[in-house]
């Protein structure tokens, strides 16, 4: 296994339950998190009815909101630990084990497809892989949205969600995250730039295949 995807598997099995707890109603507070979301939602119901991934969905609870909203949501996380934590607190939803340099769908399976913020540890080289993967488990007009970091540079995190961690946090700007998605056969519908408290910036691209 590569050793990020080892550090980040063990840092999030560390962290699970914490993690879970801190973040449960974190979207009852993110107006421009929800609208995102929902926007998401209607672009992947007009391409009609099929499965949509959380890829890197941790506790499952953005898995769950999507599920609210109307899309047949199910989670993959490379933490066992997130799984069963998502499992226990969304016993009714489907979640799986699995990596997204790798993931275990059939070609063309998904409608849609997240990534909520779980690129943020991926290294620069593999992200071509991981996009390469996203685009051959979509069909073809499914939707992607990636929501991550943005700005510049990368750091190092060794505590976390109330625990020790090993991994990097990478920030990047929307339009290299665009770029990359065209390279990977994608075509882009928008990038968006969030300042949801001073020096905090998130970012999002939605594109489709």
């Amino acid at each position: 296994m590569r050793g990020w995807l080892d550090d980040t598997r063990t840092s999030y099995d560390t962290v699970a339950l914490s993690y879970a707890e801190l973040l449960r109603d974190a979207l009852a507070g993110e107006p421009f998190q929800r609208g995102i979301l929902a926007l998401f939602a209607e672009l992947v119901r007009a391409q009609d009815a099929g499965p949509v991934a959380d890829i890197g969905c941790g506790p499952g609870r953005i898995t769950a909101h999507l599920h609210r909203a109307g899309l047949d949501a199910f989670g993959i996380d490379l933490s066992p630990v997130m799984v069963d934590v998502a499992r226990r607190d969304h016993p009714g939803l489907r979640f799986e084990v699995g990596s997204m340099t790798s993931l275990d769908l059939a070609d063309g399976y998904l409608t849609g497809l997240l990534a909520w913020f779980s690129l943020i540890h991926v290294p620069d080289d593999e992200v071509p892989t991981v996009l390469a993967e996203f685009r051959r488990v979509l069909r073809p007009g499914g939707v992607v949205l990636l929501g991550f970091h943005a700005g510049d540079g990368s750091r190092r995190v060794t505590e976390g969600y109330g625990g020790r961690m090993n991994v990097h946090v990478h920030r990047r700007p929307p339009g290299r995250i665009a770029a990359w998605l065209r390279a990977a056969g994608f075509a882009v519908e928008a990038e968006m730039v969030h300042h949801p408290a001073p020096n905090v910036e998130g970012g999002f691209v939605f594109a489709h295949r």
